[in-house]
């Protein structure tokens, strides 16, 4: 799909993958409205249209779905991109942090691919989700993030089945990430290795867009890896059991 004269929603533009993602597309004809808890944040240019919006409550999902078709008469391409972490050792039972977490990560994207179809219908246009590499490796520390972005994967892969018209989900599978993502999740939270940088995450995504690409793997090491597991299913094992050292010694120290 050719970025030019896309009309493009973006959500959390406001730092890391997706203010890079922002820069990256405004280098194109494009129009775009953001929504972000932190619109004033959020690059200013005349091609964008920053919206408050809090994408875990659909009346707000829903205003910015009328907003960016009022401001662009439609939308092309529909990049679901905001999401918070825990970085925890869990240790009581709490519904509402639950809830919290799976209305950002995961039912705000699912709720934004079923109103794309049906203000598409039989019009190209495109879904685009960051998710995570721990969807396919789940980490030690990140038992419920893992699960939203894990959630994604599985309804992403078996919705395009369902998909009758000209619609393009694909899935974004970023390793640790130098942003402040990190340090949002939890005190001193220790980064998994490998690491990139956003901008890398950002070109990748660029890439993914033009090629229709339903699954992006923007760090080739990580793909690797994935490869060398389904060949060798305990080879990754080690380095989960470091990851799950690293948590009982930051969880040692947060006591």
């Amino acid at each position: 799909m050719e970025l030019d004269n896309k009309r493009i929603v973006l959500t959390g533009a406001s730092s890391g993958i997706g203010k890079e993602l922002l820069a990256l597309l405004l280098q194109h004809d494009v129009t775009v409205v953001v929504g972000d808890l932190s619109p004033k944040k959020v690059i200013k240019n005349k091609k964008v249209t920053a919206v408050e919006c809090d994408v875990s409550r659909p009346k707000e999902v829903d205003n910015l779905f009328k907003k960016a078709v009022k401001t662009m008469g439609g939308i092309d391409i529909f990049i679901a991109n905001a999401g918070f972490a825990y970085y925890e050792k869990i240790g009581k039972e709490d519904w509402d942090r639950i809830e919290k977490i799976y209305r950002t990560n995961f039912i705000s994207p699912a709720y934004a691919v079923e109103k794309m179809a049906v203000l598409n219908r039989e019009r190209e246009y495109m879904v685009m989700i960051t998710a995570s590499a721990m969807a396919k490796l789940p980490l030690p520390g990140y038992a419920l993030y893992s699960s939203t972005k894990a959630a994604l994967d599985s309804f992403a892969g078996a919705y395009r089945y369902e998909l009758a018209g000209k619609g393009i989900i694909s899935v974004v599978y970023p390793i640790a990430t130098k942003t402040e993502f990190f340090k949002t999740a939890g005190h001193k939270t220790p980064v998994p290795w490998p690491t990139q940088s956003p901008a890398a995450v950002a070109k990748a995504m660029i890439a993914g867009i033009r090629k229709n690409r339903k699954r992006i793997y923007p760090s080739k090491l990580f793909y690797a890896m994935m490869i060398l597991n389904k060949v060798l299913p305990f080879a990754l094992f080690p380095y989960v059991k470091i990851e799950q050292m690293k948590l009982r010694r930051w969880s040692g120290r947060t006591r």
